[in-house]
């Protein structure tokens, strides 16, 4: 199972909760990690939170202070609609079916490893 804020910032989610901005707080804060003076200099990362859930998102993915503060904002309004719908929202349905896809794709790999190491060792055999 997996935790439900985890599941969050997924792409093509259609109807999410909308946020509105009187339920937000917004702080500009300097990033850290690599990147020296441009890190370090600059108040170009955002920490968003949604007062009414106490969800908090920081984002400090670009350089750009106005990338982020979008960034930020779908990150927020998708761990939301998580926080308030659970295994209902499609974020959350979306996260299931990825990971479905790549445990199809895990057991697919390695039947074809079990093929190729059995067509092998009947090569070993044919040759012997």
């Amino acid at each position: 199972s997996v935790p439900l804020l985890q599941a969050a910032r997924k792409r093509n989610s259609l109807n999410l909760l909308e946020l509105s901005e009187a339920e937000l707080e917004e702080q500009f804060v300097r990033g850290d990690g690599p990147g020296g003076q441009a890190t370090n200099k600059t108040n170009n990362c955002v920490v968003l939170k949604h007062v009414p859930s106490g969800i908090v998102v920081k984002c400090h993915q670009t350089r750009s202070l106005e990338k982020n503060r979008k960034i930020a904002r779908e990150i927020l309004q998708e761990k939301v609609d998580l926080f308030y719908k659970g295994e209902d929202s499609d974020v959350f349905k979306e996260k299931k079916a990825s990971e479905k896809q790549k445990q199809e794709k895990k057991r697919r790999a390695r039947e074809n490893l079990e093929r190729k190491k059995l067509f092998k060792e009947m090569q070993q055999l044919d040759k012997e």
